[in-house]
């Protein structure tokens, strides 16, 4: 039979259960406190690299060189972050560097170097290389710059400060405080890494707070961040550098600006035989164009004809084209010295033909040679402004890429360098592959004015009215097909024509002007026409008033009437016309 045994279960006592708990909830609390606790990181960053490192705007930009005691900074630093315009000619070997009054050459392996043309001696060369990588001479800098350095202590690096920055003195607490406590962070938290120490009462920077933390620089240019706790923050203090530049004494016109070109192809026209044209206070004459990639120019200008302008009132603002050549173009603006050569004749002749201001019609140009037409108008600028010239310059409405006649003109640029850009707003339709329409339909130029003017302030943009209408011929071959032909008629032509056939225009809407069409049976051909007359007239002067645009141009004196004068004449009082 099997012996039974009995056991009794001690029973715990809830003194030890609670205990276990406790000690458990204690163990977990440590655990989550040691892990989120923020500790400081003891991890150290080097700040600088490399030698002479250049401190500018809150963080290292490359590094500068010494020879000697001459201080030299990358190109590429400088066109970073001092001045994007700031060019390097390969054929002479120059920095270039152009302001609102000056042109500065900087040579290579040269004692001088050049402001407006004039020698300008120094001990050592402006322009250095080394490694690839070319270097150029601060200090000449600092005279057409608002910007000036210091080199800091210990470190060697090289602090260049510009007009305008802020910042505030500071110095660290006298408390006693735990060195940690005292290090530059990387960022605004404990946990980042460090990159110097400061100590009690030590001087400093303050430039920016972030999380409690400041933002602060030491004597030596090494920055990081600290508790707003230790620092005590004083005056501030805002970096404040002028330079002096030649202000421009523009001609005085009276009122908006009222251009009209002259055409001038081989001879200048009869001026006795011109009739006068109201409210008209330039005439542009085109009588200087590129000849060849030296930069030479053929001079078409009349000092007579200059006189008799002038004695009418208006002034004379001579226009200077490319030829319209793309690859002369690139030939002859690729080079400072030649550009220098195109200028210089520019200068020459304003003096000889008594000039007011000069016209720039560039046109037909490589996309990428763009660049190289605001460059060329940046170093023309300072020596035609130093002339009290006007300068302008024609541009068309954006038509797309790869566009030789729109695509390559940097108009926001452009516009910060002339005084006046001149849309030529027209040619909205010129052949067979834009097919018949108007030369510049109202809400075509309306359209793409209102573009336009995101680009272009209004008071520096002038509105290119054409003063010709298209005569188009569509005509109706054996085959079938058309074939799609015009011709360019001045106003009192298409009045002739009108006259002619006994057609009255009608007002067309789509294109905001009157029309005209004609059917020749023996032709089998119908002639459609779009007209610039009084009203047209009228109604683009009236978007020169609505968009407050800075005048009017118009193509060309030569196709214009006695209506088209009074038509466009923005000085007269006139009021918005309305449809």
């Amino acid at each position: 039979m099997a012996r039974i045994e009995y056991h009794s279960n001690k029973k715990i006592s809830t003194k030890w259960i609670f205990g276990g708990i406790f000690c458990a909830l204690l163990l977990i609390l440590s655990s989550i406190l040691l892990f989120l606790y923020p500790f400081a990181s003891t991890d150290k960053k080097v700040y600088f690299q490399g030698k002479n490192p250049i401190l500018f705007k809150g963080s290292q930009q490359g590094n500068a060189l010494f020879e000697g005691k001459k201080l030299f900074v990358p190109l590429s630093f400088l066109k970073q972050q001092i001045d994007s315009t700031i060019t390097y000619d390969e054929k002479s070997k120059s920095v270039i560097i152009t302001t609102k009054d000056k042109v500065v050459q900087l040579p290579t392996d040269s004692l001088t170097y050049f402001v407006n043309q004039k020698a300008v001696k120094l001990q050592l060369s402006p322009i250095i290389s080394k490694d690839g990588e070319i270097f150029v001479a601060l200090d000449p800098l600092l005279s057409f710059y608002p910007i000036q350095y210091k080199r800091m202590a210990e470190s060697n690096a090289i602090w260049i400060q510009k007009d305008g920055e802020e910042y505030a003195k500071g110095r660290i607490t006298e408390k006693d405080v735990n060195e940690e406590k005292l290090r530059l962070r990387t960022e605004p938290t404990w946990q980042a890494p460090y990159v110097a120490r400061t100590g009690k009462k030590e001087a400093v920077t303050i430039e920016a707070q972030k999380d409690g933390f400041y933002l602060v620089r030491k004597a030596n240019g090494i920055s990081g961040y600290i508790k707003k706790d230790y620092v005590h923050k004083d005056e501030a203090v805002k970096i404040k550098i002028t330079r002096e530049t030649k202000s421009f004494k523009m001609p005085k016109i009276n009122g908006s600006i009222q251009l009209t070109w002259e055409a001038v192809y081989n001879k200048n026209p009869d001026s006795s035989k011109i009739s006068t044209m109201a409210g008209v206070n330039v005439v542009s004459p085109t009588w200087f164009s590129l000849a060849g990639s030296d930069g030479s120019i053929k001079d078409l200008a009349s000092l007579d004809y200059s006189k008799w302008a002038q004695s009418k009132g208006y002034q004379v603002w001579g226009v200077f084209s490319n030829s319209f050549d793309p690859l002369l173009t690139h030939d002859a603006l690729k080079d400072f010295d030649t550009r220098k050569n195109i200028i210089r004749q520019l200068l020459h002749f304003s003096q000889m033909y008594q000039l007011q201001g000069i016209n720039f019609d560039i046109e037909n140009v490589n996309q990428e040679d763009g660049p190289l037409v605001t460059q060329f108008m940046r170093e023309a600028a300072p020596y035609l402004h130093n002339a009290s010239l006007v300068i302008t310059m024609d541009i068309t409405f954006s038509a797309g890429d790869n566009n030789n006649w729109s695509s390559f003109y940097e108009r926001t640029k452009l516009a910060q360098i002339a005084d006046y850009l001149i849309v030529m707003a027209y040619d909205e339709h010129t052949g067979a592959a834009s097919g018949a329409g108007s030369v510049a339909s109202l809400p075509w130029v309306e359209r793409n004015l209102e573009n336009l003017l995101t680009e272009v302030p209004n008071e520096r943009l002038i509105l290119g009215v054409p003063l010709y209408a298209r005569l188009w011929k569509e005509q109706t071959n054996s085959d079938g097909s058309t074939k799609v032909t015009a011709k360019a008629l001045a106003m009192d032509r298409v009045k002739e024509w009108l006259t002619e056939k006994r057609l009255k225009p009608t007002y067309d809407k789509e294109s905001g002007q009157n029309y005209a069409e004609f059917f020749s049976a023996n032709e089998k051909a119908t002639y459609r026409i779009w007209i610039e007359d009084e009203f047209s007239l009228k109604k683009r002067a009236d978007l020169a008033s609505k968009y407050q645009l800075a005048g009017i141009g118009t193509w060309s004196r030569f196709f214009g009437d006695q209506t088209a004068w009074t038509a466009l004449d923005l000085n007269s009082g006139r009021a918005v016309t309305k449809k």
